[in-house]
């Protein structure tokens, strides 16, 4: 019988790594509850999870008992080897890992802007989730990426170097093969990918119009579903810089031009609410939503960079869509006037 390939995350991302680890911040953990059946009394805990959650591999179920995810009769237990008994009953959290899951290929539409046979560009919609998550295990980018190339079964995260969070639009880049994947990988870390956002924030630009913001970013202690600006004297954070550039205005709020010195989960949203311009629509970081915009103001408009094999000088646009656009209206905004 043929199975289905497995997509296995052995390097996860600098940005959003702790999300493989701990879940993303805006899509909780899943709570599964189970109960113990005669038919497994005196068994081993990992095994009999391997039965009563069977989309789930041993190996993964283990890792999140070893992790404190499981919990029989409200007592937190930490062995896979651990016996249980009949009747009893337990819950366990389930978090996406590097080795969480076997995905497979989903058709969907995606606008490919470019391709060649190393890498595609793609123009990410509102709303796609990039990787599978508790709430999302399937209808992701890397599902849609597995059907339109078979071969991206053979990378780790089918070729995905970074991400976008669920409701931010705009540009990615997607290696088709490992070289290209490693050198993008090694790009992006080395800063020599450009890659700029067009957001859309409250509250009036005050001051110089280039704002250079260099905070450390963290999960923030206060609540762990949030990302947060931390001291890394006291909390565990890494550093974060982004370039802020005011392109227009008005009483209401603000429009500007974002660039990524480094890429850490809701990098831009923390540090644009972080200097009292939190983005339209973003509810989890103090943005309010308009008639306009339900959702982060935030798009992926511009990416540049060099070819990681031919070394060819590459570099897209995207227009905003249609629901940031009708926000920049709203407001007699236009960022063609930069």
């Amino acid at each position: 019988m043929n199975q289905e390939p497995l997509i296995i995350s052995t390097d996860p991302l600098d940005e959003g790594a702790d999300a493989w680890a701990q879940g993303d911040p805006e899509q909780p953990s899943e709570i599964r509850e189970f109960s113990i059946p005669a038919t497994h009394h005196k068994d081993r805990l990992d095994r009999v999870l391997a039965e009563l959650i069977p989309e789930f591999s041993r190996n993964y179920l283990r890792q999140l008992i070893e992790a404190g995810a499981v919990q029989l009769k409200g007592r937190v237990v930490t062995k896979p080897s651990a016996s249980v008994l009949a009747g009893e009953s337990g819950q366990i959290e389930l978090r996406p890992t590097p080795q969480s899951q076997a995905f497979k290929p989903e058709a969907m539409a995606l606008c490919v802007v470019y391709e060649d046979a190393h890498l595609r560009v793609i123009d990410k919609p509102v709303g796609l989730v990039v990787h599978p998550a508790p709430g999302h295990w399937s209808g992701t980018l890397l599902n849609g990426l597995l059907a339109l190339d078979p071969q991206a079964a053979a990378l780790p995260r089918a070729g995905i170097v970074h991400r976008l969070d669920r409701d931010t639009s705009g540009l990615m880049v997607v290696a088709r093969t490992r070289a290209a994947m490693d050198a993008l990988v090694q790009m992006i870390g080395a800063r020599t990918v450009t890659r700029q956002y067009l957001a859309l924030a409250q509250r009036a630009w005050q001051g110089a119009a280039t704002r250079h913001v260099d905070a450390a970013i963290g999960r923030d202690p206060r609540n762990r579903l949030r990302m947060a600006v931390v001291d890394l004297a006291r909390n565990a954070g890494k550093p974060a810089r982004t370039l802020i550039e005011r392109l227009d205005g008005c009483d209401e709020g603000c429009l500007v031009r974002c660039t990524l010195e480094t890429g850490r989960t809701h990098q831009i949203r923390v540090h644009m609410a972080s200097i009292g311009h939190p983005l339209v629509g973003d509810v989890l970081y103090g943005g309010a939503v308009t008639p306009e915009l339900g959702r982060q103001a935030l798009h992926a408009y511009r990416l540049a960079f060099e070819h990681p094999v031919t070394h060819e000088a590459l570099s897209f646009s995207s227009q905003p869509p249609a629901d940031l656009l009708a926000g920049m209206r709203a407001w007699g905004l236009d960022y063609n006037r930069a």
